[in-house]
């Protein structure tokens, strides 16, 4: 008899519902009949799936309501930014059904003078089968960036989401075998704790997509490494935000405390630090707390964001606010009194020390730094000095600054005068580097990433000197090496 557990709500306590802990053999399963369908899938060609895929996100905009409704149940967030997930979700799916052929399908590059005689061709074939472990934060938005784009590419996808949100998982899969009923197995999902997501790892996939944090990351990897199973990562940030003294500060207040805040602050790009020049850092911070004073976490719809959806995570916030307040930062707004379980209120903190771990670690959690630098240069070396390497965003009048300092930052996106601008975006590719992984989803990058390369020559006619051939007399190949010697040494 299968085991079963059950997700509840981090609002209540309540069962949302039960869920098969799915074990080696059963992913294995699932594994199997995916590689069945893949091929199927890969049939298709690009039209095929094209029409296939767009009429799955017909339906999945048909079904926002009930995606929203049991995303809110499984994380707390309110309906309304589980429905703005769905939009996301839909977007980007879009563009990967839409834009795959163009990425992906066959095209003639350039053979170049030694090979003039050859047709040069690169074009892309499907993995087979992905992985994709996804987790609670944004449970349909975010491993979206990775089947959405592995399906567009040619591949079937098995799905381990997060415990804390396994029906968003099951619906999900459930919706494109409705869709599109004639590709059984195309997607599945299995559910169940860590071993679970070990068992994929181990099945023979692949490529395995993970989301997650930097340690559970190192630990798929070295699963992933035994079979050389190639892994793309995402794996958070601590995202900083860089105030000029130029910048339209209502505006820059604004972006970082909907950045700080939003989804109770769970969201691997979302903002964390800020680093503002010296001469604006007060007026900011004042207006940041009016704007935070007017914020209320809560059950109710229009509450502004909902509760930590990891119980677990309230001891971070915990631990990373009283240690930067013992090591001379101050409290702004907020303090230990914000911790209310399971909702936390805005924390604003400034002087933090930079050693601090509020300023090292993600908090992952309604709580902001607001720093004061010297300038810009200051405020790029602080932003890159971190372990994370994710997302970032620079306020400044000036356009050719912004860009310039975005030039200068050691992450995957930024964002000028906005934040968080890239993400819905669907032709801009999104990850990181360092402890924030590796890899990209979305975009052409991330189609790309669901897809190995084939490159095909295809001989026009015979060359007057061929190299690769036994054949021919070698003064002539010895003469044409030498001239091309020449060329090279020339231009």
């Amino acid at each position: 008899m299968t085991t079963r557990f059950t997700s509840r709500s981090p609002v209540t306590g309540e069962p949302v519902g039960e869920h098969p802990v799915h074990g080696p053999e059963e992913v294995r399963a699932a594994v199997d009949r995916a590689g069945t369908a893949a091929g199927h899938w890969a049939a298709c060609g690009w039209a095929g799936r094209r029409a296939r895929l767009l009429a799955w996100k017909r339906s999945l905009a048909r079904r926002t309501d009930a995606f929203a409704s049991l995303i809110s149940a499984e994380t707390g967030k309110p309906v309304h930014d589980a429905r703005a997930e769905v939009l996301l979700t839909l977007v980007h799916l879009d563009w990967a059904a839409r834009n795959a052929r163009r990425v992906l399908g066959r095209r003639r590059v350039p053979a170049g003078l030694l090979s003039v005689h050859q047709r040069a061709l690169l074009a892309y074939r499907p993995l087979g089968v992905i992985g994709v472990i996804g987790p609670w934060n944004y449970p349909l938005y975010t491993p979206m960036g990775s089947i959405g784009y592995a399906l567009a590419a040619g591949n079937a996808v098995v799905f381990k989401p997060s415990e804390l949100t396994p029906g968003v998982g099951e619906l999900l899969a459930q919706s494109l075998a409705d869709a599109v009923p004639d590709h059984a197995g195309l997607l599945q999902t299995v559910t169940g704790h860590g071993p679970t997501g070990e068992a994929l790892a181990r099945s023979g996939v692949d490529k395995v997509a993970f989301t997650g944090s930097p340690g559970t990351a190192r630990k798929v990897a070295a699963v992933c490494a035994d079979r050389l199973t190639p892994l793309l990562a995402e794996c958070g940030g601590k995202d900083a935000v860089l105030v000029d003294a130029s910048a339209d500060l209502d505006e820059a207040a604004d972006a970082i405390v909907w950045g700080a805040m939003a989804n109770a602050g769970q969201t691997c790009a979302g903002v964390e630090r800020v680093y503002a020049v010296a001469s604006v850092h007060a007026d900011l911070c004042t207006r940041i707390v009016h704007r935070v004073r007017a914020l209320r976490p809560g059950p109710t719809a229009d509450a502004a964001y909902g509760p930590l959806t990891l119980p677990a995570q309230l001891t971070t916030v915990e631990r990373h606010m009283k240690e930067a307040l013992a090591s001379g930062a101050h409290a702004l707004y907020g303090g230990p009194e914000s911790l209310r379980p399971p909702y936390v209120h805005p924390v604003v903190l400034v002087d933090v020390p930079e050693d601090s771990p509020v300023m090292r670690e993600e908090t992952f959690g309604p709580l902001v730094t607001v720093n004061a630098v010297r300038d810009l240069d200051e405020a790029v070396a602080r932003a890159n000095a971190g372990a994370y390497a994710l997302g970032a965003a620079v306020f400044t009048a000036g356009r050719r600054t912004g860009l310039a300092v975005a030039e200068r930052l050691d992450c995957g996106a930024v964002s000028v005068n906005s934040v968080l601008g890239f993400a819905a975006v669907p032709a801009l590719p999104f990850g990181g580097s360092g402890d924030s992984g590796y890899g990209r989803i979305h975009g052409a990058e991330g189609l790309r990433s669901f897809a190995a390369p084939r490159s095909v020559t295809v001989r026009r006619f015979r060359p007057p000197v061929d190299l690769t051939s036994f054949a021919g007399p070698r003064r002539r190949a010895e003469r044409a090496i030498e001239l091309g010697r020449r060329l090279h040494a020339r231009i």
